[in-house]
């Protein structure tokens, strides 16, 4: 085990006992995928928590690691999670002040500037574009120093304000991609979601990039289960809605949503 998630791991059992003991609700910072896999392997029954994770928004990639103790989690019962009004997750909207002079500007524009600011990756959420604007999910103590201090995109004057409506919040959008596969196994399907060959994403899986469900999956030919949603670094995310039948040759036809 690489030394780097050696101290992970340490850190995680740190913040179990910390919940544990003070009888409050703990929260790590914003997780990548490779994080949130080893969140979700960890046995926070030996702990005396429970652990709940949550992005700002629906199906968010990244997201905070909630540790209650027991005793916390079961006032809200035994099905039921941590509520999301409680997590230091906050989303600032980003707009251009003349979208007539504004510029086309992407995922790696916005972070480059959040990035150029000093703010570490772990102190911010998805960025996720929609219509123009860019919908910012952050830790709550950074906040008003966005606010104060994001003015401008590459060349294009921006203005930033708090979303606080949940009914503001970006929903996911998806491109519907139908075809047949040989079988439901994992490499099939990416090859499917993403266009491409079988073989090409054999490497992606084997290297530790693709999980499904937020966990960490090695095997080819691991088989997809309906609403399972898979994550692949570099490539993006789609969920498994299901088999519709076979084909004459005995292929399955299938349908997955591909986020856009």
């Amino acid at each position: 085990m690489k030394e780097q998630e050696v101290q992970f791991r340490k850190r995680l059992q740190d913040l179990a006992r910390t919940a544990y003991y003070r009888e409050i609700p703990v929260f790590t910072d914003f997780l990548d995928l490779n994080e949130l896999h080893m969140v979700h392997s960890f046995r926070p029954e030996e702990t005396g928590v429970t652990i709940c994770t949550f992005g700002g928004y629906e199906e968010a990639e990244r997201q905070i690691a909630a540790f209650l103790p027991d005793a916390l989690s079961y006032d809200y019962g035994e099905n039921e999670e941590m509520p999301l009004s409680m997590y230091p997750i906050r989303c600032i909207r980003i707009s251009s002040l003349s979208k007539k002079f504004s510029e086309t500007l992407t995922h790696r524009d916005y972070l480059g500037a959040l990035i150029h600011l000093g703010i570490e990756r772990s102190r911010l959420g998805d960025i996720v574009i929609k219509d123009q604007d860019a919908y910012v999910f952050c830790h709550a103590q950074m906040e008003e120093f966005l606010l104060q201090n994001i003015t401008r995109i590459r060349h294009t004057t921006v203005k930033v304000s708090v979303v606080t409506d949940p009914a503001d919040l970006p929903k996911p959008r998806f491109q519907e991609i139908h075809g047949t596969v040989s079988s439901v196994r994992l490499d099939a399907m990416i090859a499917l979601a993403f266009s491409s060959s079988r073989s090409s994403m054999l490497g992606l899986i084997e290297g530790g990039k693709v999980f499904v469900n937020g966990k960490m999956v090695v095997s080819n030919g691991h088989p997809l289960k309906p609403e399972d949603i898979v994550s692949v670094r570099g490539y993006g995310k789609f969920r498994y809605d299901g088999m519709a039948g076979t084909t004459k040759k005995g292929r399955c036809s299938v349908t997955v949503q591909k986020y856009i």
